[in-house]
């Protein structure tokens, strides 16, 4: 049913806003401004499209707008699912079951997360190298569709190397900092304990969020190239004295979009005008 209802929603917006696709974009929370740099979107409300699922978080606004970022034609998905939020994995990614439906080649994955490791302090931009999925579940689980992708999916390289490359180099040029870091993703709602967060610099995490990660997993399955970038929204538990709150996360995510953005858009202009690294290891 995955693939019937992903062909369905992806006529829906081709009815709309037809010719081929050449990026997608996921927001996280705050994240939604980058938006407003698309020019002359096509705006759909999430309601508007068949089988998807409305969004319950604040900062997550449940539109998708297609338009120009970067000489790129994007479309970007203005708010997420979330596991925590009680859909089931196929529900938290049927937005990159869309893009792939519609033959976009790659996606960005955006997030807020919690900084681990001693120098991801709040407001740091981190380009993910890879992750640990602590979900207790793969978005891969059950019978295989074919048409999909492959049974039994190679997660050696979920995040592309010749893409980080590129927005490393597109960092430095604009003179922004880009750390690279492993994500751990947790099935939330609560934050975590401070015991937990031990436990997540023992694994390797350097930082952690309830998103990302179930996407990443589907849109390798679905053949996609998948840079992730994350903002270090606030300390994760333990490690600053202050409580945790959704508030804060979007208020430094508010505060560092800006920054996120611009890199961005210089990448999908380095891709745009086909100067970017050539693959490694791919």
């Amino acid at each position: 049913m995955v693939h019937q209802h992903a062909t369905e929603a992806a006529a829906e917006i081709l009815a709309r806003a037809s010719g081929p696709i050449d990026v997608g974009i996921v927001l996280g929370s705050g994240l939604g401004t980058l938006a407003d740099r698309l020019n002359s979107p096509i705006v759909i409300s999430y309601g508007d499209l068949p089988h998807l699922p409305t969004p319950t978080v604040s900062g997550h606004d449940g539109k998708l707008l297609i338009g120009e970022l970067g000489g790129l034609k994007t479309a970007c998905f203005q708010g997420r699912f979330h596991f925590y939020e009680g859909h089931d994995l196929d529900a938290v990614t049927f937005p990159i079951r869309i893009l792939q439906c519609l033959s976009v080649p790659r996606v960005i994955l955006t997030a807020a997360t919690g900084g681990i490791r001693d120098d991801l302090s709040p407001g740091t931009i981190v380009c993910l190298s890879d992750h640990l999925n602590l979900l207790g579940a793969s978005p891969l689980r059950g019978p295989n569709d074919d048409r999909l992708g492959p049974r039994f999916l190679d997660l050696t390289e979920v995040y592309s190397r010749n893409l980080q490359t590129l927005a490393g180099e597109e960092a430095n040029r604009l003179g922004l900092t880009l750390a690279s870091g492993v994500y751990a993703c947790m099935p939330g709602p609560h934050y975590e304990t401070p015991a937990e967060i031990r436990m997540l610099r023992v694994l390797g995490a350097d930082i952690v969020g309830m998103s990302t990660v179930p996407e990443a997993i589907v849109a390798r399955h679905g053949g996609m190239d998948v840079l992730g970038l994350a903002i270090v929204a606030n300390w994760a538990a333990g490690i600053s004295q202050n409580p945790l709150s959704h508030t804060e996360v979007l208020e430094t995510s508010l505060a560092v979009s800006g920054r996120l953005a611009e890199l961005v858009e210089a990448i999908f202009s380095r891709l745009a005008k086909g100067t970017n690294p050539p693959e490694v290891g791919r």
